[in-house]
């Protein structure tokens, strides 16, 4: 396949990086993939960690978990102050320049000699990682209208795929060579996607010449003027409720009567949500072919069947608990996918010169929902056990799905 020139200027990137046959070049594709997959990782490399980071730098319980805190927070913060950019400047450059930024935060994470040292760099690693958030837009930038849902899709298979398998990586690499190797590889595999981005992508043009006030002014007007990217952010952020929920409280499930079963097993769980994200191109070119509307009316539907199944864990079985919870990860897993690959490719075609800043007011609305989703799941567990988690998850799931049979003549205030 015909290599794609990183001279190529962004006036002409969607159509000199498709091939004869009008699609993307396979390999790009994966570049993008991959590089989404790897830079959201960083994200959630430290919390299966977080144990044997404590005892080696003599940290408490309560500073351990400012860790995670702080790089969710700092990935929130970027999604909203530097994500809006890419509609700003050149897409190419911020993506290489994120890429170095998070080589470097992890690095100091892995020479951190104390621990206020790795909760700065645990910020610095959420800021940087929303170089995923500006690969989506890019992908979407590059791809065919005709077959922007299924490259979508595949990169944000990767992006997925990172946040799943992040976890399970992290603990067996702790076990194995210790938590510092972990960041080491993590930066090294990082600055390796950010080479293969200098050689492989395109220029992108800046579709807008505001200024940074202006910019991040305009995301309160883009809000306002297009109800579809209300009723997406709502209806994604709904369904991040129970998916938040659902892994926060996992482990503690598993760790009680009757599984008795340790952190690792918590993390294999991420293996089964991974056989759901495998399955989300599907989603994608579903979207091409009957529309993006129908996804997102299945895949929140299967959201909500997969939530409303956990309620029948006390009835079951210990073994057939856990079938069940593999299974229903597989499921609300998928469902998920699916609604926010449809999701995308919906706001994406809403205001093409503002992806970026579409992106990041759809993605606020899934951060916020999977921050409400981990406080009221912990605390709903605490109160009332797994029973009340599943009603959560299955309660926010079916009004997501309300969400998007809410007839689309109807404005969203």
């Amino acid at each position: 396949m015909p290599s794609v020139p990183n001279v190529l200027t962004a006036a002409h990137a969607g159509a000199a990086a498709t091939d004869a046959s009008g699609n993307l070049p396979r390999s790009l594709v994966l570049l993008l993939a991959a590089s989404a997959g790897i830079s959201v990782a960083a994200l959630y490399y430290s919390q299966p960690m977080l144990g044997d980071l404590g005892a080696d730098i003599g940290a408490s319980p309560h500073s351990l978990g400012l860790v995670p805190t702080l790089t969710q927070l700092g990935y929130a913060l970027g999604i909203l102050l530097l994500a809006p950019l890419g509609d700003r400047f050149d897409r190419r450059r911020i993506i290489l320049a994120k890429a170095a930024a998070l080589t470097v935060a992890l690095l100091l994470a892995a020479a951190a000699p104390t621990i206020g040292v790795l909760l700065l760099a645990s910020l610095a690693i959420g800021v940087a990682a929303t170089l995923a958030q500006d690969i989506v837009p890019a992908a979407a930038a590059l791809a065919p209208e005709a077959h922007r849902g299924k490259v979508v899709g595949t990169v944000m298979t990767g992006l997925l795929l990172g946040i799943l398998l992040s976890r399970v990586v992290s603990g067996l690499v702790a076990a194995h060579w210790g938590w510092r190797a972990m960041f080491i590889g993590a930066a090294a595999s990082v600055a390796l996607t950010g080479a293969a981005a200098w050689v492989g992508l395109p220029r992108f043009k800046s579709t807008t010449h505001l200024g940074y006030a202006a910019l991040l002014g305009s995301l309160g007007k883009l809000w306002l003027r297009h109800a579809p990217l209300r009723r997406a952010a709502l209806a994604q952020g709904l369904l991040a409720v129970g998916f938040s929920a659902f892994w926060s409280t996992l482990a503690v499930l598993l760790h009680g009567a009757p599984f008795h079963l340790g952190s690792a097993a918590a993390g294999s769980f991420g293996l089964a949500g991974a056989a759901g994200a495998l399955a989300a191109p599907l989603a994608g070119r579903l979207a091409d072919r009957r529309g993006p509307e129908l996804v997102t009316k299945l895949g929140s539907a299967l959201a909500m069947l997969s939530f409303a199944a956990m309620a029948l864990l006390p009835l079951l079985s210990p073994a057939a608990q856990l079938a069940l919870l593999v299974a229903s990860a597989i499921g609300f897993d998928l469902g998920f996918q699916a609604t926010l690959i449809a999701h995308q490719t919906l706001v994406y075609g809403i205001e093409p010169g503002a992806r970026s800043r579409l992106n990041a007011l759809l993605f606020v609305g899934v951060f916020a929902g999977m921050a409400a989703g981990a406080a009221l799941g912990s605390w709903l567990f605490g109160l009332w056990g797994w029973v009340a988690v599943a009603g959560l998850a299955a309660g926010a799931a079916a009004a997501a799905f309300a969400l998007r049979l809410w007839p689309q003549s109807a404005k969203l205030a």
